[in-house]
């Protein structure tokens, strides 16, 4: 199940959050291969953070998903991502920060 949970000093009073849950939701879905019914989604907004030493709007996220994750898949949710935070947001892409990590990374299969 991916989760996704964004980190953002925007204020989201007045934004359409279902809009905005819906647009993270499809994305994910896509990127990363798992249906919707199993993706996860958290948005906190007003929170106390800085990028560069401002507080100009930014966003940091964190996916934790099982399995499905590849640098590509990586560069997608990024880029994705980015432009929605952008869109709904107004977070420029370059003011993001994505944490990627798949729980399968580094497990071995066992041996028959």
């Amino acid at each position: 199940m991916p989760c996704l949970d964004i980190s953002t000093n925007v204020n989201l009073h007045g934004v359409d959050t279902d809009s905005l849950f819906s647009d993270l939701t499809k994305a994910v879905s896509q990127i990363v291969g798992k249906p919707e019914n199993f993706v996860m989604i958290l948005v906190k907004g007003s929170v106390a953070l800085t990028f560069g030493g401002n507080k100009e709007p930014a966003a940091l996220g964190e996916i934790v998903a099982m399995g499905g994750i590849d640098s590509e898949v990586k560069r997608k949710l990024i880029a994705t991502i980015g432009s929605i935070l952008e869109n709904k947001l107004c977070i420029p892409r370059t003011r993001f920060v994505l944490k990627v990590f798949d729980t399968t990374m580094g497990r071995r299969s066992p041996k028959l």
